[in-house]
């Protein structure tokens, strides 16, 4: 080897430059730093407890911070992280969970006093591929009461609060995860999807997240809105953070219903394919229709920023429907007994929502569950012209917390927030939220890229593509630093 040769291999082996604060990493920029032993996990794990400690008295964004065991899972890992046996990206990174998601001896309440005192005795399997996988758990996520709303102000433990601005709702139903990533109190974490619960808050909180396909990632040990159309997925800063965190929680469950087995991808390896022949299209109706004008005028630079990445847009229609009223019956299957016996324990939004869901008939479930086959097939058609879809998350920015404690969903319909990213989840198709901009007054604004069943890889490559061509992800709330 030539001189040149040594000096361009160890310049391609050195670490990126970094923040100068561990709470500023990406997962993959503390894993580098970890694996390279140039800070410990349980230094990284201590600071992003103080993190906590110091931020989440304004945000709300944890119910439950398991520091004890956080520090023993760091202290594990450093031990094995010495002794050469890496486990992989996650090893040794604090992770953070949305509070409906089992863990064994840790409350896993719903943000619901229904639940307040509940201790699960065994994990999720979620949790169990994350501990496996060497991550350090450091807490439960505040969110909307039972998943059930779109604003996380609804919650038994009180408002989560966005770190762009305390004023501002972080979205919902996953919004504790949201703004807990976006402030930095930790590197990721795991929110569920029905509705647009990961995505629409990844919009308000200016972070990246990813619904995956419909059975892709295992829904046993969570605690259920709609069986039909849940998902687990990653909320993190960037697209690479959500690949490595999808490569773990993603594979078939054969204990889990709902599980489907998928073809094998290697999510991170395949970030930077080619993306230059993707065929991209724009489903008009419905997602583009009465935006927000700052929303629009941000999504449509994004999808000019495209038009260099890829090839050009293309105008497409997706299969039209009506409101199902699916969410609702399942919803209210579940929790019949509850409302039985403590209605009062309840939020009045969430009980609302509920008690309407006890009027659907049987017939008018049965059939609206058979028209969801029937969509999730049709959908296939579309991309026999198109490779993916671009669209924005939302059709408007957050509205404040105010305005969320008055919010009343309508019944049996969808939230206006939710409008664009809930017709994914009857699709059962996998779609990431991305910041693209941000208004006038400094929140953050998303855009969704959707895809195929099981095209994650396709979905996760353009958008890292664009992310790497913009500088919105960079950018960091104020008053968190």
């Amino acid at each position: 080897m030539t001189r040149r040769d040594l000096i361009l291999t160890m310049a391609a082996a050195a670490p990126r430059p970094l923040p100068a604060a561990p709470h500023e990493w990406t997962i993959a920029e503390a894993a580098r730093q970890l694996r390279a032993r140039r800070i410990s996990p349980v230094e990284l794990t201590r600071s992003c407890l103080e993190r906590i400690e110091r931020l989440n008295p304004k945000l709300n964004a944890y119910i439950t911070v398991t520091a004890e065991t956080a520090m023993e899972q760091a202290r594990q890992a450093e031990t094995e992280i010495r002794a050469g046996k890496w486990r992989g990206p996650l090893h040794g990174i604090p992770i953070g969970l949305k509070d409906l998601i089992d863990t064994a001896g840790v409350k896993t309440t719903c943000a619901s006093a229904i639940y307040a005192d509940r201790v699960p005795t065994a994990d999720a399997e979620v949790v169990r591929r994350l501990k496996s996988a060497g991550a350090v758990l450091v807490g439960k996520h505040n969110m909307h009461e039972f998943a059930y709303g779109p604003n996380s102000v609804h919650s038994h433990f009180g408002p989560v609060r966005n770190p762009w601005n305390p004023e501002r709702i972080t979205g919902g139903s996953s919004g504790g995860t949201a703004a807990a990533v976006a402030a930095g109190l930790c590197y990721g974490g795991i929110g569920s999807d029905t509705g647009g619960s990961i995505r629409q808050p990844a919009a308000f909180c200016g972070i990246a997240g990813l619904k995956p396909t419909y059975g892709l990632v295992s829904t046993r040990g969570v605690i259920p809105l709609a069986w039909s159309q849940d998902n687990l997925g990653p909320m993190c800063r960037t697209v690479e953070d959500a690949a490595l965190m999808l490569q773990v929680i993603a594979g078939y469950d054969p204990l889990d219903t709902t599980s489907v087995p998928a073809p094998p991808a290697h999510y991170a390896r395949e970030l930077r394919a080619a993306v230059k022949s993707f065929r991209i299209g724009l489903p008009r109706a419905i997602f583009f229709e009465n935006l927000d004008k700052e929303v629009a005028a941000a999504v449509n630079a994004a999808i000019e920023e495209l038009r260099k990445l890829a090839t050009a847009p293309r105008d497409v229609e997706l299969p039209g429907y009506q409101a199902l009223p699916i969410v609702g019956a399942e919803a209210y299957a579940f929790h019949q007994q509850y409302l039985a016996k403590s209605p009062e324990l309840y939020q009045p939004m969430t009980r609302q929502r509920l008690e309407a869901g006890a009027k659907i008939t049987t017939t008018a479930y049965v059939a609206a569950r058979r028209e969801l086959d029937r969509l999730r097939r049709a959908v296939n058609e579309v991309f026999s012209t198109v490779d993916i879809l671009v669209t924005p998350t939302t059709p408007g920015p957050p509205q404040t917390i105010e305005e969320g404690k008055a919010d009343i969903a309508p019944t049996g319909g969808v939230s206006p927030s939710l409008r664009n990213t809930q017709r994914f989840n009857t699709y059962g198709l996998p779609a990431i939220s991305i910041p693209c901009g941000f208004t006038a007054d400094g929140m953050p604004i998303g855009l969704m890229i959707a895809g195929p069943r099981f095209a994650e890889s396709r979905v996760l490559a353009l958008a890292h593509a664009y992310e790497q061509a913009s500088d919105w992800r960079k950018r960091r709330p104020p008053g968190v630093s």
